[in-house]
This record gives C-alpha cells, structure tokens and sequence, in this order.
C-alpha cells in the first residue's frame, strides 16, 4: 500500500520561506510523476508544482503560472522523495498542502502552510 507522509508545513510571514518534503513508500517511484497541489478553505484543489521522469535520471519540473519563479521542485537522490522550496511566500499562498504521486495514485494527509502578511 503506496503511502505518503509530508511536513514542513508551518506558519511563516510574508516573503519568508518554507521547504515541504513528502516521502513515499510501498512502491517504486522512480518513473512516476510527483507533485504537489493546495486547497485554500472555500476553494477548489489546484495544482502548484510537479516532476515528471524523463528518461535516464532526468526530471522535469512544471508548475502553476502563480508559483514560478518562487517554487522550486525536486527530487531526492532515492526518487522516493520529492521537497517544494517555497520562497517569496504570499498570504494567498495560504492552504492546505497535499502531495500526490500519479502510479500507483496517492494522496498524502496534508501539510498546513499559513502566511501572515
């Protein structure tokens, strides 16, 4: 059973930082894609950053067009972890963080990021 544990959730103020991390196990992750989403209370779940294997031991990385260039997405060296380095934090960056694995799909519990601004 594919299982996924985040943190690095946590209150910070406005143009701080913060690094998520969410491991992975029950599976091999190498060749799935990775990726994080948020949900702020009131709205839909939506997409924030993802990595996608292609080929050899190269990544690519997407993300929303509200997050680029101040998300970085990344894998670690056992591919069975992927981080989110949040930097320029914004008070709508505000939500709930989940990470999501594709094959075999899994949701994560969630990691709660605040931003005060």
């Amino acid at each position: 059973q594919v299982q996924l544990v985040e943190s690095g959730g946590g209150l910070v103020q406005a143009g701080g930082s913060l690094r998520l991390s969410c491991a992975a196990s029950g599976g091999t992750f190498t060749s799935s894609e990775m990726g994080w989403y948020r949900q702020a209370p009131g709205k839909e779940r939506e997409f924030v950053a993802s990595t996608t294997w292609g080929g050899g031991s190269s990544y690519y990385a997407m993300y929303a067009d509200s997050v680029k260039g101040r998300f970085t997405i990344f894998r670690g060296t056992a591919k069975n972890t992927v981080y989110l380095q949040m930097n320029s934090l914004k008070s709508e960056d505000t939500a709930m963080y989940y990470c999501n694995v594709k094959l075999p799909a899994a949701w994560g519990q969630g990691t709660q990021v605040t931003v005060s601004s």
